[in-house]
């Protein structure tokens, strides 16, 4: 299992080149081998509320042209608590913790089924992985970059997801979740990407990416395309979540964790059915988060 895992490493080098080549930062996303993506509960969801099996079905070709295309993919996928909030017939998401714990384990299942069919109808094989904080420490790190690179060098689509059946975060207050390590399925992804040694992270969304103000207040705001370093100036700019827990607060963690690791991050609308060709294509779309050269910086 060793080889696997050293061959995790070599990508952050290479990205780190292409950065400094390349100011503008687009390219990176065009010249990113390994790829994580994040999708929201928003994204999956159609008018209703209710996770929308077309919409899910071409999310994941668009992930398996990635890799036909020769990227390593790996997903982290939110919608186990809104499967089990409809699966258990309930007017919305739980407040009190074990309920929301308990949508998320009925609900897990159902997602998993979901992108496996949908990776079944494709001829890839799916996989899942449901982690918490303690899975980044060593020795489960180690374990964790091993496997990850056994299934990315054997084609698998990983499927990875916060473990809210056990986890603080699935309804539990602020400071328990920083206590897990990540405080939703946005900070697992900059996590993930980060430690996993990935070129880009895709966050997809329900809004165009970081604005000047938060839409979901009534207010107008502009697209900010490019974020060199996030300030104060964006975290005022972010605002709330809707049908997820994270909002766009989280998503600035997660690039803020992924770029000081020297991987490029864009927040883009998922809504575009063609938006991940898109951005991985290198044109500019959504918000780029500009990577920081990690150096002396080492995973773990």
């Amino acid at each position: 299992m060793g080889r696997p895992e050293r061959a995790l490493r070599p990508v952050r080098a290479f990205m780190t080149q292409a950065c400094l080549a390349a100011p503008t930062g687009r390219p990176l996303a065009h010249a990113a081998r390994r790829v994580v993506v994040k999708v929201g509960t928003a994204v999956l969801a159609g008018a209703g509320g209710a996770v929308a099996p077309a919409r899910l079905n071409a999310f994941v070709a668009a992930l398996v042209g990635l890799q036909q295309a020769g990227r390593e993919v790996l997903l982290v996928s939110s919608g186990a608590v809104r499967l089990g909030v409809e699966r258990l017939g309930l007017d919305g998401r739980p407040a009190e913790h074990a309920a929301a714990r308990a949508c998320a384990a009925v609900g897990q299942g159902r997602l998993m089924a979901c992108y496996m069919d949908a990776c079944e109808r494709l001829g890839v094989e799916a996989a899942q992985l449901l982690l918490t904080g303690a899975d980044f420490a060593e020795p489960s790190l180690s374990e964790l970059r091993a496997t990850l690179a056994t299934l990315l060098a054997r084609g698998v689509l990983p499927v990875i997801n916060e473990n809210d059946a056990v986890s603080a975060r699935a309804g539990g207050p602020d400071e328990a979740r920083r206590r897990e390590g990540f405080g939703d399925n946005d900070g697992l992804a900059g996590l993930l990407a980060a430690r996993m040694g990935a070129g880009l992270l895709l966050i997809l969304t329900d809004v165009p990416g970081l604005l000047t103000a938060d839409p979901r207040a009534g207010s107008t705001g502009r697209l900010i395309p490019l974020v060199r370093r996030v300030t104060a100036r964006h975290e005022r700019a972010a605002g709330g979540a809707r049908l997820g827990r994270g909002g766009m607060r989280s998503k600035l963690e997660a690039a803020r964790t992924a770029t000081d690791a020297g991987c490029a991050v864009v927040v883009a609308d998922g809504r575009d059915p063609g938006i991940i060709g898109r951005v991985c294509g290198g044109e500019s779309i959504g918000t780029l988060f500009l990577p920081r050269p990690p150096a002396g910086r080492r995973d773990g």
